[in-house]
């Protein structure tokens, strides 16, 4: 029947563009256009529910061995690669394109959303989707069923990351270390046939290759894309440097070894080195042995609370029966993806978060994030905003209000408000900026450097598989100014042991893009409606707070980004903001690192 209508929509286009121009034609190709996209937005919302439900149980319950969840998930999979990238789509979405001074600007912005998602999936590219689906949830499956050992003996990835958290036993870190990379072999080979076949899937519309691809959806090239990551390196590269500097002497000390010029990765509290906050205690600050006593299901309802006191609705049931929010237990007959993630399933009403909730600080921070993207979800989900164009303003605005209702539920007086800590608590307001730096501004080196220029490398610069893990480390020593603990040859695929690279590609700059939007966000709500110092807000209860996020996300992808940031903050987006919130921390760092040698240029590096 779609075919149908197409072929029917596709003869009144061309009589409309054969008429003489007037307001008349201008109503008939407007509303034979509507014809057609309210047709393809129902088509679409049916298919990526289907899709998403499929990928939903091969995300929940991964089985060794089985994999009929697979098939079903590639089934799905190629069912709505087939419906975006069919030669009827592409062909209608390019034909009104032609028309777009006849067309409004809400049909222009989802006749390009069209063109864009037949980018991935056309159908000129023939059997090469259908491979790239299967291989992509293969890899999935072997990621996330990949069982991990620990002396010979079954461990969880979250008792690595406790180990690399706590323990002061250099042997002991260096063995959680290097099994938390042992998947990466078995995901190497299937990293080469991906990263051909992602290119090969988006060249057929003329896209250079995957990663272009995916910048264009910013309405940028790859390299426009590039240029602004590595302006982000550049403008808090000198903070970054100090805290590299700090860092290493900290860490020598701590381990009785001599300062290096580079620190080894498993010095580090996270496996790729791409947060260090706890490095540093916070006296006051911690609430992980309140939250052991309120549970992990009290976290989930707490920040469900949180949004409803900022004016937002509960959340539908849907969301309380069907998400995964809890961990599996290590006795498990079955695993799950054990990386936190929102779903839109239905780009509508269902909802769902998954994650492995546990009471902890750092996963109270996390909830509230993941929460953030469900009520962004839900702010554009209503009848005004077509289905295809629920989405973020760009898919960094999404990271960038999860992670702003992450670093809010932080601050004290927010904390104090919920009697997570006693009112009046004395700190180190030094010390809590620097726990915030070796968060946020450790991130940006490896989402802006790191792994960014590893999948441009991967696949514009079309990197060859025996260079996977010198290529790897090179980035890593050059952004983060981290080595190896011991020689990583190219039996190993260390970049693929970060899920993204797997199943999340070619768009880690989203994390980038994110960190920059939030200091942007928070201090134009710290300064305009709170009028509090940016270091220590109260989001909670202030429905001024919740009215501005809401003019923020209701439009969600109908209106572009650039225009939102004028419009909304009044400016362009940089990571100056970010730099200026952490003015405090970095005149004492210039002060504790006096003498010291410091083994990071004064500038960034780019080849």
């Amino acid at each position: 029947m779609n075919r149908i209508t197409l072929v029917a929509t596709g003869a009144l286009l061309s009589f409309a563009a054969c008429q003489s121009t007037g307001t008349n034609n201008h109503q008939l190709v407007q509303l034979q256009a509507q014809t057609y996209l309210d047709g393809y937005n129902k088509q679409f919302q049916d298919l990526i529910y289907k899709d998403n439900l499929a990928q939903w149980t091969l995300n929940t319950r991964i089985v060794k061995g089985d994999t009929v969840s697979q098939q079903l998930a590639d089934a799905a999979d190629k069912v709505l690669a087939e419906y975006t990238g069919s030669k009827a789509n592409i062909d209608s979405a390019q034909k009104y394109l032609q028309l777009k001074e006849q067309l409004t600007p809400l049909q222009i912005r989802q006749f390009e959303v069209i063109l864009f998602n037949a980018g991935n999936n056309p159908a000129t590219a023939g059997d090469i989707v259908t491979r790239r689906i299967s291989a992509t949830n293969k890899q999935l499956s072997a990621l996330y069923g990949f069982k991990f050992t620990l002396d010979g003996k079954p461990v969880t990835t979250g008792r690595i990351d406790e180990i690399l958290e706590s323990s002061n036993n250099l042997q002991e870190r260096r063995k959680a270390w290097t099994a938390s990379k042992e998947v990466g072999k078995t995901l190497k080979n299937g990293l080469d046939s991906l990263q051909f076949l992602r290119n090969a899937s988006v060249t057929p519309l003329g896209y250079k290759d995957f990663f272009d691809y995916n910048a264009r959806e910013y309405g940028m090239s790859e390299d426009e894309m590039i240029k602004l990551t590595r302006q982000f390196v550049t403008e808090i590269w000198p903070l970054y440097r100090e805290l590299h500097t700090w860092a290493r002497y900290t860490l020598a000390e701590r381990y009785k070894q001599p300062v290096p010029d580079y620190i080894p990765a498993d010095w580090l509290p996270n496996r790729w080195g791409q947060d260090w906050s706890s490095l540093v205690d916070v006296k006051g600050l911690s609430i992980d042995s309140i939250l052991k006593v309120h549970g992990a299901e009290w976290m989930a309802h707490q920040s469900e609370d949180f949004y409803k006191s900022l004016g937002f609705d509960a959340l539908p049931p849907v969301f309380w029966e069907k998400s995964s929010l809890y961990p599996v237990p290590a006795d498990s007959p079955f695993t799950k993806n054990n990386h936190a993630s929102a779903w839109h399933m239905d780009l509508d009403k269902d909802v769902r978060s998954l994650e492995s909730i546990t009471p902890t600080t750092d996963y109270w921070s996390t909830v509230l994030h993941e929460f953030g993207h469900i009520y962004y979800y839900m702010s554009y989900s209503r009848p005004e905003i077509p289905v295809i164009l629920r989405g973020g303003a760009n898919r960094g605005f999404h990271e960038a209000f999860g992670t702003m209702m992450g670093l809010a539920s932080l601050q004290k007086p927010f904390l104090e408000n919920l009697n997570l800590i006693p009112k009046n608590t004395t700190t180190n307001d030094t010390l809590k900026l620097l726990k915030e730096a070796l968060s946020y501004v450790v991130s940006l080196p490896w989402s802006s450097g790191v792994m960014t220029e590893f999948e441009y490398n991967l696949y514009a610069k079309k990197l060859p598989k025996d260079q996977y893990n010198q290529a790897w480390w090179k980035l890593v020593k050059q952004f983060q100014g981290i080595v190896p603990p011991t020689e990583r040859g190219e039996e190993y695929c260390d970049a693929a042991t970060k899920t993204h690279i797997n199943d999340d590609p070619a768009q880690y700059y989203d994390y980038s893009i994110a960190s920059v939007l939030v200091f942007q966000f928070h201090a134009y709500i710290a300064d305009n409606i709170l009028h509090q110092d940016p270091h220590a807000t109260n989001y909670w209860g202030n429905k001024a707070v919740g009215d501005f996020l809401k003019k923020v996300m209701s439009p969600g992808a109908s209106i572009d980004w650039r225009q939102q940031l004028k419009d909304d903050l009044h400016t362009d987006m940089s990571a100056k903001p970010m730099v200026a919130y952490f003015s405090v921390l970095m005149d004492y760092l210039k002060k504790a690192n006096a003498g010291k040698k410091y083994s990071l240029p004064a500038q960034p590096v780019f080849d």
